[in-house]
């Protein structure tokens, strides 16, 4: 390899993403690095305006991403979604990000309500994204898919059991569809982020006590940023990630690897 393609390894110039979840939070982030190296890019979420205004902020930096709205966790109109974005032409990247953690507490104490929607969103709309994404991605010679997981799947938790479990299963989907679509060019990997500035932990990064507790139990002393998580999504999708497969890397700081001193 000479110098010129060393410079390239993260170039997505020319490639088409779909990321779920994408109007806030790591699914933001990931769309906006994707975009900045060169990638068209498409997001989704359920919500229309939430999705078309972090479309409309990100086109406004000069980013080439589009919005369109659907509930992953209906599977006709995930088709419809999926039919209309490769109607433009084949998706080169898939990030399954979207996620929903409704239950909190022992997970014996889960409602099958929060069962359903769990796995639904978590796990079983991945599943059939892969099944929507994936054919049409083989035939155009290969491509990259990245499924969020957490550690809460390589750990127990108290708070999250429901959550982890659906994201230990994420993780070895990945590894499986890995092994399924490794021929046709297509590489699987999972993603397992620690605690990360995000909105949603904005009430525990407010919380001293917390962040006392958890930055002891983190090595690097610190909570993750949302651009460190995507950036590795950019090595993944990128030819700077082409030979790793059926990897869940994890982006935690150090938190699992820890003896909490």
């Amino acid at each position: 390899m000479d110098a010129t393609a060393y410079g390239r390894l993260f170039d997505l110039s020319g490639r088409r993403a779909l990321v779920t979840g994408g109007q806030r939070g790591l699914g933001r982030a990931i769309a906006t690095a994707l975009a900045c190296h060169g990638a068209e890019v498409w997001i989704c979420c359920e919500d229309a305006r939430d999705c078309t205004a972090a479309a409309e902020a990100l086109r406004v930096q000069g980013l080439n991403v589009h919005a369109i709205a659907c509930d992953v966790a209906d599977r006709a109109a995930l088709s419809a979604m999926v039919e209309r974005v490769m109607a433009a032409g084949p998706l080169d990247i898939l990030v399954c990000n979207a996620g929903v953690a409704p239950h909190a507490g022992a997970i014996t104490t889960a409602s099958d309500a929060d069962w359903q929607a769990t796995m639904t969103i978590n796990l079983q709309s991945v599943l059939w994204l892969a099944g929507m994404v994936l054919p049409g991605m083989a035939g155009t010679g290969g491509g990259s898919m990245m499924i969020m997981s957490s550690i809460a799947g390589l750990r127990g938790n108290r708070a999250l059991g429901l959550y982890g479990l659906s994201k230990a299963a994420n993780a070895q989907l990945a590894r499986n569809l890995a092994v399924e679509w490794g021929p046709s060019n297509i590489r699987v990997n999972a993603i397992s982020p620690g605690f990360i500035r995000t909105d949603l932990s904005r009430d525990l990064l407010d919380n001293p006590d917390f962040m006392q507790r958890r930055m002891a139990m983190t090595p690097l002393r610190r909570p993750g940023e949302p651009a460190e998580v995507a950036g590795v999504a950019v090595m993944l999708a990128s030819a700077a990630g082409a030979f790793i497969t059926g990897q869940n890397i994890v982006v935690d700081g150090g938190t699992l690897i820890t003896d909490g001193n």
